[in-house]
């Protein structure tokens, strides 16, 4: 599976999955009715806490902390953990990660694993490698069942299946689930089918395996927020929990936990607090998960946290809040991302986990954004992600071969545009280019003005240049 495959493998460049994205209007209608509503919602829940920004202030700095004293901060979580009878398990990338979690599902006689929804593991793309050693995981959070059930791909952090509406959803599940040939699309039916539906596989699961929206440093304890209780199942019923996080997820203290508890259903769901908060520390004899294993994942965050730019993007704290105002991800959904974590965060977070600015796609998206900075004005933890986003694009530049075509033909406009004249003959030859227009726009040039139109429409060219008519009208 390579290094790490925060980008979907095999994923298009993003302007050709954007323009999928753009034509199709029942896509577009199903984002801008869900995006639009979360972020009316949020807006309101926001405005009744009149120390919103300084909870905002003190998010920023308790992961800006966490970050400068990582190392500190881990081996205190590591103890912490295996004093209250849990084992932590340490992986440097995706491959190492994935090993691990398949082979403790192997020796807990596992075949099927119940999962509760969580961006890390389909960051290092765990699901593929349990269904390769012949184990089959079950998403128990709706949404992202409906994504699976579908074969279809998430197109958003907080609700994965927001590209879909309900008549979708119960195609999907007529299609998948037994017993629901007279299912309609009435939202009551269709919880109710899945509910049934996953009850079977609560009540049968030996292995659970679980994100964590945040682990405490001081106690051990690892914290899971949700909206339907299927986490809550997959937290008391099996004998053996997984839990798979980022290095970058830790809190020092339950003092600090208050924070982000305030912070992110706010930010993420609407929510005034989350209607299922679940916090374990280790293994309590006789209740609940007999087996803990915690697989602390690497997988590029060193590296970003060595940028004093880039690093601030592992303050973030997936509440998907910079997705729901951002208007290029309102328009194209996730999926024309091609990466894992889609919109203004997965711009950022994409190109530094996956660690080499010489991707081609990763390093595309940095160019995903408008650099409108509605994105940092709903952030919650302050990251700054337009400067993060011009810090990337330099990169990108940067990493390129200076003989590349985009190379060449920026080093021949300066030439050109030194000169008074080479740029009136350059004028000149341009409104000649009117030729290739049709209703205004040129939409095919040949290589290498090919890479501009391959995306996108080149306005035509005025029929006469401003010094061109300036010399014809003012002498």
């Amino acid at each position: 599976m390579g290094r790490n495959p925060v980008t979907w493998l095999g994923s298009p460049a993003f302007p050709t999955a954007a323009r999928t994205a753009l034509a199709d209007d029942q896509l577009r209608r199903n984002l801008k009715h869900a995006t639009g509503l979360i972020r009316n919602k949020r807006a309101g829940v926001v405005a009744e806490l009149p120390d919103w920004e300084q909870l905002r202030l003190s998010g920023e700095a308790i992961k800006d902390d966490v970050l400068a004293h990582l190392d500190t901060y881990l081996l205190q979580f590591e103890e912490s953990v295996k004093a209250r009878g849990g084992v932590v398990h340490w992986a440097a990338d995706a491959a190492e990660a994935n090993e691990i979690v398949v082979r403790l599902a192997r020796e807990a006689g596992a075949d099927e694993v119940v999962k509760i929804k969580s961006m890390a593991t389909m960051e290092i793309g765990l699901n593929e490698a349990l269904e390769a050693d012949g184990i089959t995981p079950i998403e128990t959070d709706l949404a992202e069942l409906i994504v699976q059930l579908g074969n279809d791909r998430p197109s958003h952090i907080l609700v994965p299946a927001i590209h879909k509406n309900r008549t979708e959803i119960r195609d999907i599940f007529k299609a998948t689930m037994p017993d629901t040939a007279d299912l309609t699309d009435e939202p009551v039916e269709l919880a109710a089918a899945a509910r049934a539906f996953l009850r079977r596989k609560f009540l049968s699961a030996k292995v659970a395996v679980s994100g964590a929206n945040f682990g405490v440093a001081e106690t051990g304890s690892v914290v899971i927020v949700e909206s339907e209780g299927n986490g809550r199942m997959c937290l008391t019923l099996p004998d053996t929990l997984i839990s798979v996080m980022g290095i970058e997820k830790l809190v020092p203290t339950w003092q600090d936990l208050e924070v982000f508890l305030q912070l992110l259903p706010r930010s993420s769901t609407a929510e005034r607090m989350n209607p299922y908060t679940s916090i374990w520390s280790g293994v309590t004899p006789g209740d609940g998960p007999q087996n803990f294993h915690l697989v602390l994942v690497d997988n590029g965050r060193t590296d970003t946290l060595a940028s004093t730019v880039g690093r601030q993007a592992l303050r973030c704290i997936r509440c998907s809040a910079c997705l729901n105002v951002c208007p290029v991800y309102e328009r194209t959904g996730g999926q024309a991302y091609g990466s894992v974590y889609p919109g203004p965060i997965g711009a950022i977070l994409a190109p530094q986990l996956g660690g080499d600015m010489h991707d081609k796609h990763a390093a595309s998206l940095p160019y995903a954004s408008s650099l409108c900075g509605a994105c940092f004005e709903v952030c919650p933890v302050r990251i700054d992600i337009p400067s993060v986003l011009v810090h990337l694009r330099s990169e990108a530049v940067a990493a390129k071969s200076s003989f590349s075509p985009e190379a060449i033909g920026m080093a021949a406009m300066a030439w050109v545009m030194a000169g008074p004249r080479r740029f009136h003959v350059a004028q000149r030859l341009a409104t000649a280019g009117r030729l290739l227009a049709r209703g205004g726009k040129i939409r095919k040039l040949p290589f290498s003005g090919s890479k501009w139109t391959d995306s996108r429409d080149l306005p035509a060219p005025a029929k006469e240049s401003f010094s061109a008519w300036w010399k014809r009208t003012r002498g």
